[in-house]
């Protein structure tokens, strides 16, 4: 018997298939939908409830991980911390959120303070200050700041000014036929939530009024702003000028002064990402009803704080946010929207505290073994590969063995002992907590690149590829099951956890991570006839996904160009981590034989399939669609497999097969 990957060393266990039986729909046909095949059984077993627009495998991990920290919490909420000790602050910032009685009693008293700053503005130059003021509150009207590496020296941290300022945050909701409801159910929550503040009576302007100032000068930004698609293209998002280019592209601005007051007075370059919208946000500075802008700034207040205040303000978010765009039926129960503000507060506090008692320490040295054998099968891959040159190869190669792999934890924890946590408000916590956290964003800009910096907290259930720094990261939390199953036959954890590798290695070489060299510049190392030949291969798989239809009513298309990028990296993904399985069989580390009835190739499948098991609402299809770069967990399976050479020879598909796709329509780039 073999000894599986992830066995204790030197010692031989009885391991199971990793597949759960009872997740499958043996009545369905896997030729014919291998997603209902795969996960019917699990669809059923995990029907939606009220709190849920969506609840799939994912969904389920990040609940029990979140009662997890809730044990962990609920200990530091009931003892006698250390004045001031990370653990004070933890304890203090969920009780003050717990404590309902309190948070009625205040109502909108917690927001008051910021309203009236807002309507004591008077001028066009008092504008452009509170823009100031809010940005370092984490209220970002108009457009954000934030750190990222410059393109042409990813060696440095860059000031980056970025579109945002939208109340419904896609501008598609704003400019389309089809979002009329959703901006009426809008244009009631302001109008609601502008007199449960009290901004009617500060400001003298009725409600409604108000409400039809900020819709108004919304939609004329989103009107400017970039869409999805051309977010995405690196190259259209890279303008990086002095602060005397960007004073003639948006002189009301003043970034001069901006960046002071964002504590950068010594700044004298930075990457305007739109730089077409950004002179449309320097037109409203200069030119708009003053009124109409600060309305559009207490929005912005009211909106930021709702989730903070009374009860009143949470329900009347909820049910535009949660249950008019996405069909949720009832909100989360309170704690756990407080185990997300702490999640967010003091991520990497939690996040060191969880990794300490439920992750185990064998588990990082294993997952780095799995992901040199990743590293290898895409070695394999790219020399194989009969589209590139040999000039390509070698940079493809290079670039691959300078991923920088991260996994479970960092090593150096984030310091919070600057961060002050009152016994005052919920809100007022939270803006301290956005002060904190701005002030650390600000303190990277113009410094070197930190290569050691996670950008995801270890309780987080999800995987990133950062282009910039050349790394994939793994968090403690994904690495169990149905990703990670320390007592399964490998094939399973190939088709799972090792497909998510395979995957955020692949977005170094998606549309977007390819343009991007091995140090993490943007830097055209390819040949111009291999680009060609990549552009060509992924143009039909963007026509494959433009002609799946999602939903029937409204009638509902996937967008294959905006999910470009991902449906190449679990298209490379499936590849790689399958040929790293056929590499381990060979090597005798997983079973070739049948387990329960499959064979390793069917396994791989149905453990892959089973990631992605889940319901979801038909509000929650069409908000994922117009907002989300992956593709819907169903066309995750049935859109991507029937490009699979390997899945078609697992299952005998056929033609004919509703799972079938002829071999030269197939998408084989990785």
């Amino acid at each position: 018997m073999s000894i599986a990957l992830f066995a204790s060393c030197g010692h031989k266990q009885e391991l199971v298939s990793g597949i759960d039986l009872s997740n499958l729909d043996t009545t369905a046909n896997p030729v014919e939908d291998f997603y209902q095949y795969a996960c019917g059984g699990w669809i059923a077993a995990n029907p939606l409830d009220a709190e849920h627009s969506r609840y799939g495998a994912f969904d389920k991990l990040a609940d029990n991980n979140r009662e997890q920290l809730k044990s962990l919490i609920d200990s530091l909420a009931a003892a006698k911390n250390e004045k001031g000790s990370v653990a004070d602050k933890i304890a203090t910032l969920y009780n003050v959120g717990m404590d309902s009685v309190t948070l009625q009693e205040q109502g909108n008293a917690p927001v008051q303070p910021l309203l009236n700053e807002v309507a004591a503005l008077k001028s066009r130059e008092d504008l452009k200050k509170e823009l100031v003021a809010l940005h370092l509150q984490g209220i970002d009207p108009f457009f954000g700041l934030f750190n990222e590496a410059d393109y042409t020296n990813s060696k440095m941290q860059l000031a980056w000014i970025y579109q945002t300022g939208l109340g419904m945050g896609e501008r598609d909701y704003y400019l389309t036929s089809d979002n009329a409801k959703l901006r009426a159910a809008y244009m009631d929550l302001m109008k609601k939530e502008f007199a449960m503040a009290g901004y009617d009576k500060i400001s003298g302007m009725s409600a409604d009024k108000l409400a039809d100032l900020v819709m108004k000068l919304e939609t004329r930004l989103a009107k400017a702003q970039y869409d999805r698609e051309t977010n995405r293209d690196p190259h259209k998002t890279f303008h990086k000028m002095t602060l005397a280019d960007a004073d003639k592209q948006a002189a009301a601005v003043d970034f001069k002064g901006y960046f002071a007051g964002m504590g950068l007075p010594k700044l004298e370059q930075f990457n305007m990402a739109q730089p077409e919208y950004i002179a449309e946000v320097s037109k409203v500075l200069a030119s708009e009803n003053i009124d109409a802008v600060k309305a559009y700034y207490a929005w912005n207040v009211i909106n930021t704080a709702a989730a903070y205040l009374s009860d009143d303000f949470v329900n009347a978010n909820f049910d535009f946010y949660g249950r008019e765009m996405s069909g949720k039926e009832e909100n989360q129960p309170r704690w756990k929207r407080v185990t997300n503000t702490l999640n967010g507060a003091l991520s990497e506090a939690i996040g060191q505290m969880y990794v300490a008692k439920y992750f185990p320490p064998e588990a990082k040295q294993r997952m780095i073994t799995l992901v040199d054998n990743l590293k290898d099968a895409f070695g394999q891959r790219i020399e194989d590969a009969t589209w590139m040159d040999r000039a390509t190869k070698d940079k493809a190669k290079e670039k691959l063995a300078a991923i920088l792999v991260k996994v479970g934890y960092p090593d150096k924890w984030r310091d919070y002992s600057g961060l002050e946590i009152k016994n005052d408000s919920y809100f007022a916590n939270v803006l301290r907590s956005n002060r904190f956290d701005v002030a650390y964003m600000v303190s990277k800009i113009d410094k070197p690149t930190d290569r050691d910096e996670w950008q995801m907290p270890p309780q987080m259930v999800n995987a990133y590829y950062n282009p910039t720094t050349n790394e994939i990261c793994f968090p403690a939390a994904i690495l169990q099951p149905p990703f990670f199953n320390l007592n399964a036959d490998d094939a399973v954890n190939y088709g799972a956890i090792g497909v998510v590798i395979g995957h955020e290695m692949t977005h170094g070489f998606d549309d977007q991570g390819r343009q991007y060299d091995k140090d993490g510049n943007l830097n055209d190392w390819w040949s111009e006839q291999d680009a060609e030949k990549f552009k060509a291969n992924a143009q039909v798989l963007i026509d494959h996904f433009n002609g799946i239809k999602v939903l029937d009513n409204p009638e509902t298309y996937a967008n294959g160009k905006y999910t470009l990028g991902e449906n190449i990296a679990d298209n490379g993904g499936l590849h790689i981590s399958y040929l790293a399985m056929r590499n381990a069989i060979a090597n005798g580390q997983v079973r070739d034989a049948e387990m329960d009835g499959f064979t390793a190739a069917q396994r791989f499948f149905l453990a892959y399939a089973g990631v992605w098991a889940g319901n979801i609402r038909d509000k929650e299809i069409q908000r994922l669609t117009t907002e989300d770069v992956h593709s819907l967990s169903r066309w995750r399976v049935n859109g991507t497999l029937p490009h699979i050479g390997e899945f078609i020879d697992a299952w005998g598909v056929k033609e004919g097969n509703a799972m079938y796709l002829a071999p030269e329509k197939r998408v084989t780039l990785w």
